[in-house]
């Protein structure tokens, strides 16, 4: 008898959990709104928020910041500073909350996650040059979950301002023959395609871009690449061209990046769905393809504060599928932390490939020629 009413509550347990996860199945994009979606109205935030990018603490990153993110290096590996080049990076969204549609500069939450990615992101451009990284009042990542929200889109319309300004104070500070590299991730990536349409294209500033690096951001090959005035990196030492990937573990599921691709018109007034997007393998440095783990020169590997990482090689390969996801093969054993659904590693684009992509910049910006 007892043995029958543990079979039960063992059928019980399981359907239990099979009905929670059916029901996150079905409800986990209302969930994920709830939790991540600001409630209130879009409103400007006040102009004495404005960061004046002329001031060092307008910048997560600048060549005269004594703490400077940027010189990060994992455990083991020194600063080898080999260009002369200047990078304008634009971080990804790090900024949570639903109490505004656009983050404040001073939150203190956000800028540990700002620190966090410029370790791991801007760090990988820095022996290329000096990295330039500004501050800007983002869009919460709820602007991102909403489809087609007017908040949403006055949120990055909003940050994109600030953008701006700050892609503008970076130019005046350049010699005019310095070589320019341009990387951002996730949110900074979509704001660097927007100026690269309104402010690089065309103008004189185009011809001292050595490589262009907006990461983790769709880019599809027919309704977006025609209209950025630059190519896809076809070979690894092309220069004057546009790199990115979104990486995916397998089996791949990226619902929630065709919820967004799917639905939206490209920049050239194509649609976006159904079309292939761009993915520039890291390891090989070329449009498609694959390259074995054997090829990678090393992954950040972090430790559990994320404060640290390691750098191991040879551990995680790269395969650019016909859709233009970059697909690693099964979930890594050694990063299972801030994995999005569908087996989504949006966090860890850059930091899977960190030697793969320092190496690439170095190799693009030693063959440029402005």
């Amino acid at each position: 008898m007892l043995a029958r009413r543990f079979l039960y509550l063992i059928a019980f347990l399981v359907a239990l959990v099979l009905a929670a996860a059916i029901a996150w199945n079905l409800m986990q994009d209302r969930l994920v709104r709830m939790a991540f979606v600001p409630s209130v109205a879009f409103s400007p935030m006040p102009d004495s928020t404005r960061p004046d990018y002329r001031r060092p603490q307008a910048w997560l990153a600048r060549p005269d910041l004594a703490d400077n993110p940027a010189h990060w290096r994992p455990t083991g590996v020194a600063r080898d500073r080999q260009g002369a080049a200047a990078i304008f990076y634009l971080h990804p969204t790090s900024y949570l909350g639903r109490d505004r549609w656009n983050g404040p500069l001073d939150d203190a939450a956000s800028n540990c996650r700002l620190r966090l990615f410029a370790q791991s992101q801007a760090s990988a451009f820095d022996d290329a040059g000096d990295v330039w990284a500004p501050l800007y009042r983002q869009a919460t990542i709820g602007a991102f979950l909403t489809g087609a929200d007017p908040r949403a889109q006055a949120a990055l319309d909003f940050a994109y301002g600030d953008v701006v300004r700050a892609f503008e104070t970076f130019l005046a500070a350049q010699p005019a023959d310095r070589a320019i590299i341009l990387a951002g991730h996730s949110q900074g990536s979509l704001h660097l395609l927007r100026l690269l349409r309104e402010r690089v294209r065309g103008r004189p500033v185009a011809r001292r871009i050595a490589a262009i690096y907006p990461i983790g951001w769709p880019i599809s090959l027919t309704a977006d690449l025609p209209a950025l005035g630059f190519p896809a990196c076809a070979t690894p030492t092309q220069t004057g061209c546009i790199a990115s990937w979104q990486t995916f573990a397998e089996p791949a599921e990226p619902k929630l990046l065709h919820t967004y691709f799917d639905a939206t018109v490209g920049p050239t007034g194509a649609p976006r769905g159904r079309t292939a997007m761009l993915c520039v393998n890291p390891i090989t440095g070329t449009q498609g393809g694959a390259a074995p783990a054997s090829a990678n020169h090393g992954t950040l590997v972090p430790d559990a504060g994320l404060v640290s990482a390691v750098l191991e090689k040879g551990v995680i390969p790269a395969r650019c599928s016909a859709e233009g996801l970059l697909l690693i093969g099964p979930p890594p054993r050694d990063i299972t932390a801030y994995v999005l659904p569908g087996n989504n590693y949006h966090v860890f684009d850059y930091a899977l490939f960190w030697s793969d992509l320092r190496a690439d910049a170095a190799r693009r910006l030693q063959a440029f020629r402005p």
